[in-house]
């Protein structure tokens, strides 16, 4: 138990870990297994710079920096994961589809059908009107949009 209180009393005023933290972590991992098939002195010196940035961020007591260093990666994941969210969204959700409407980009949450055929639908912020084809028991799918009369 001294050696916990005496860990906690160290890291005391410290950053700690974070996103960008876990991220060159799994960067680490990655570069390490590519280097034990490699054996290269370069990938080594990646491996090596990996694990002082990630000690070093995690021991500093510039807790602003660390945080702004952090802000700045979770923007830059952002910009690259968001044409994938409606992906990750139709993978978890198993009652619901995700489409985008194609005039003004909103996402939609429709529930899946109990039957199949066409299906009518409205997007509820530019009210333009789409068909579904669905099968049954199946995620549906836009097939074309109907001009709006």
């Amino acid at each position: 138990m001294k050696l916990l209180t005496k860990i906690a009393r160290f890291m005391y005023g410290r950053y700690g870990t974070d996103n960008l933290n876990h991220f060159l972590f799994i960067l680490y991992i990655l570069v390490f297994i590519i280097n034990l098939f490699l054996k290269q002195t370069w990938l080594f010196i990646i491996e090596l710079l990996l694990v002082l940035t990630i000690f070093s961020r995690t021991l500093s007591k510039n807790i602003n920096q660390r945080k702004k260093e952090n802000q700045i990666f979770l923007k830059w994941k952002e910009c690259i994961t968001k044409p994938f969210q409606t992906i990750i969204k139709n993978w978890k959700d198993k009652d619901h589809i995700y489409k985008k409407c194609c005039k003004c980009k909103t996402v939609l949450r429709l529930p899946l059908p109990s039957k199949r055929g066409i299906k009518h639908t409205k997007c509820p912020t530019c009210k333009k009107r789409l068909t579904i084809f669905a099968f049954k028991y199946q995620k549906i799918e836009i097939i074309r949009n109907k001009k709006e009369k």
